[in-house]
């Protein structure tokens, strides 16, 4: 009882870090054209992250939760892969470096399964994988041909629609909130699945109150971090690239798969900045989150490894 009450304790704390790690992600790009001031923007993504959770997060939830480790995960286990993935993601988030928790998760349940004797579905983390590295090119390109369309038919330009656009652009963070708490969920909770714990609805629920807590009351440097150091879009732009990075989550989540929600904005950004012929975002801030892209996964592997490693031989 004791080790299951610690277990959701750090499933709690590995959600409460994410909430606030993705808070740019989702509601960056309208906060920084003022489409949406700060506390409506958090509370926002608060409700809408915890509803993802809940309601459309039981495929991804399962195939985690069941798919990616073969053999009994212990409590013990359970615990070094989300409290190392915690760990990792709070760091990130404190040095307002977007990183993938998603890949910190799977690497880390990767070490933990390998020094634990036991087995890893490596075809499902190869799967995963091909997503990974597709989302952010498929983002992109999605995120040109939508910016291109908005230009070709002068969408947004009239001044009567002008004053639309910031809803438009909210609207699109709200979804790509919604698709968080759906699509990230599983990092903190599908473990609880792992050991039989408790259901997908339950686990949504737990992860879901953590992903709120986080985007309340630490939320703000992040996205602020995006808001304003990493953007560099205007309206038009903004409303392709979040609403191509909320569809690109939501169409992996249906097929019970997760991606990166960092990886899925850039990747949009990008694409949209290349149809206007512009650099949207920071060189020197890229390469930054690039290395936090590439660290993340290897450190996670290394810890989970090495405190499972320690775990059996004491």
């Amino acid at each position: 009882m004791v080790i299951d009450t610690v277990l959701i304790l750090t499933a709690l704390a590995f959600a409460w870090s994410m909430g606030a790690h993705y808070t740019g992600a989702c509601m960056g790009m309208p906060y920084a054209t003022g489409s949406i001031r700060l506390r409506p923007a958090l509370i926002s993504m608060a409700v809408l992250t915890l509803i993802g959770a809940v309601a459309l997060s039981r495929r991804v939830l399962v195939h985690v939760g069941h798919g990616i480790v073969t053999g009994r995960v212990t409590a013990g286990a359970a615990i070094i892969v989300i409290g190392v993935a915690f760990l990792l993601t709070t760091l990130f988030t404190r040095l307002r470096i977007p990183t993938s928790t998603i890949q910190i998760l799977i690497f880390a349940l990767i070490g933990t399964a390998m020094a634990s004797g036991l087995g890893v579905a490596w075809r499902a983390v190869v799967d995963l994988a091909v997503l990974w590295v597709l989302a952010p090119f498929v983002a992109a390109a999605a995120g040109y041909g939508l910016t291109s369309i908005f230009d070709r038919f002068a969408l947004f330009r009239r001044a009567d629609r002008a004053a639309r656009i910031g809803q438009v652009l909210v609207m699109a963070g709200g979804i790509a909130s919604l698709s968080m708490g759906a699509n990230d969920v599983s990092n903190a909770t599908a473990v609880l699945l792992s050991i039989h714990l408790t259901g997908p609805v339950l686990a949504g629920a737990i992860g879901g109150v953590g992903l709120a807590a986080g985007v309340l009351t630490w939320g703000r440097p992040f996205l602020q971090r995006v808001a304003f150091d990493i953007v560099r879009m205007d309206r038009t732009m903004a409303t392709a690239a979040q609403l191509v990075q909320a569809m690109v989550v939501l169409v992996a989540v249906s097929f019970g798969y997760f991606t990166s929600m960092n990886q899925a904005l850039i990747g949009a950004m990008t694409g949209a900045g290349l149809a206007r012929g512009q650099r949207t975002i920071d060189t020197g801030v890229l390469f930054g989150i690039v290395r936090g892209w590439v660290i993340g996964p290897g450190a996670a592997f290394i810890l989970a490894y090495g405190a499972a490693w320690f775990s059996r031989t004491v």
